[in-house]
C-alpha cells in the first residue's frame, strides 16, 4: 500500500495532485508553513501545561460550563466514538461569538492558566482557516469549479471547530480500545497538526495504513459533507488513532465545515463516474445521499452522540 501523498499547495500541479488524492485516498498531507512551526510548538507547550493541572482546576472550564456552545475541557474517556469511550483528553474551541441560542455557537471559555493558551489558540484557528480556504480552492479547481467556489458558497460563513487532544500512552497489551475509534469526520475538510508522535491510521481497501508522523506536515482529510457534495468521488475515509509510544501524543485537529444554515446539495457532473467498490458501503452503514436539512442539523445530531450526557442537559 502506497503511503499518503505529500503535496505542496504552491506547486503548479497542486490542484491535479489534490484531486487525485481526494478520489483515491481521501487523505493527503501539506507542509506546515514554516512561520507557524513556532506557534505549533508554543500551543502544544501551553496545552501540556493546561492538561497537567489538577482536574478540579480544569473543571472550571469544562464543557458543562460551556453549555450549548459546546466549548471547553473534557476528561480522559469523556468523549465517545460509536458509543465507546475514547482514551483521550481534550479541549473544544470554536469561532469567538456572542451568546447565541443555537447549539455550538457562542463564546469560548478560557482557563486562567496558562494565559498564553487563548492568544495561541486564536492565532492557530485563524491560520488554519486561511489554509483551509486555500486547500478548498484547489479542490474546487479539481472539481471543475471556479477557485472561489467554496469561499463564496459553503464556507463564505463557515463553521470552524478546533480541538486540542492529549492521547496518553495506551495500556500495554490493550488491543480492544482506541485513542479514538474508527470514524469519519462530519464536515468538509480537516486540517490536523501533531507533535510528530505516530498513532493515526487510515483505512484503505480494508487495510489500515499509518499516516505520516511528521510535526512539520498538516494531514488533510475529507469529511462526510465533501463526500456527499461530490457523490462519493471525493472520499470521506475512515480513520482511527492509538498512541503506542511511551509519552503523550498531542494532536491539533481543525475542522473547516460548511455554514451552519447551509444545505449541502450534491453537485452535477457530466460523466457516469462510479465510486470504487471499497467506498460504496460506509463503516457506519449510513447513506450520505439520504441526508436532508442544514449542516447545523446534521452536525448537532452527530455531536449529540459524542457527548450524550451534555446533549441531554443542553437540548
Amino acid at each position: 500500500m502506497k503511503p499518503l501523498p505529500i503535496i505542496d499547495p504552491a506547486a503548479s500541479d497542486a490542484a491535479a495532485s489534490i484531486d487525485r488524492a481526494c478520489r483515491d485516498v481521501g487523505f493527503f498531507a501539506v507542509p506546515l508553513p514554516p512561520g507557524l512551526r513556532s506557534t505549533r510548538d508554543a500551543l502544544i507547550e501551553a496545552a501540556t501545561e493546561f492538561f497537567s493541572l489538577p482536574a478540579e482546576e480544569k473543571s472550571l472550564v469544562s464543557m458543562a460550563v460551556g453549555g450549548s456552545a459546546w466549548r471547553g475541557w473534557f476528561p480522559l474517556e469523556g468523549e465517545l466514538t460509536s458509543g465507546v469511550p475514547d482514551r483521550k483528553e481534550g479541549y473544544y474551541f470554536g469561532a469567538e461569538l456572542p451568546p447565541d441560542s443555537r447549539p455550538m455557537h457562542g463564546p469560548n471559555i478560557w482557563p486562567t492558566r496558562p494565559p498564553s493558551l487563548q492568544p495561541l489558540a486564536t492565532e492557530w484557528m485563524s491560520a488554519m482557516a486561511e489554509l483551509g480556504q486555500s486547500v478548498l480552492s484547489l479542490m474546487a479547481i479539481g472539481l471543475g469549479r471556479p477557485a472561489n467556489y467554496f469561499a463564496t458558497g459553503l464556507t463564505a460563513d463557515p463553521t470552524p471547530l478546533f480541538r486540542i487532544f492529549r492521547y496518553p500512552p495506551h495500556p500495554t497489551g490493550d488491543t480492544s480500545t482506541w485513542g479514538v475509534g474508527e470514524h469519519t469526520d462530519y464536515g468538509l475538510l480537516t486540517l490536523l497538526a501533531t507533535d510528530g508522535t505516530p498513532g493515526l491510521e487510515v483505512k484503505l481497501n480494508g487495510e489500515w495504513i499509518p499516516a505520516p508522523a511528521d510535526a512539520d506536515l498538516v494531514i488533510c482529510n475529507l469529511g462526510d459533507m465533501l463526500d456527499r457534495l461530490t457523490g462519493g468521488r471525493y472520499r470521506s475515509t475512515p480513520h482511527r488513532a492509538r498512541n503506542h509510544d511511551g509519552h503523550d501524543r498531542y494532536s491539533l485537529p481543525f475542522f473547516f465545515d460548511p455554514g451552519w444554515n447551509a444545505a449541502v446539495d450534491p453537485l452535477h457532473f457530466d460523466d457516469d463516474w462510479m465510486p470504487p467498490a471499497d467506498a460504496r458501503e460506509r463503516w457506519d452503514r449510513s447513506n450520505l445521499r439520504d441526508i436532508s436539512g442544514t449542516y447545523g442539523e446534521w452536525l448537532g445530531a452527530k455531536v449529540s452522540k459524542v457527548f450524550p450526557d451534555l446533549a441531554r442537559d443542553v437540548y
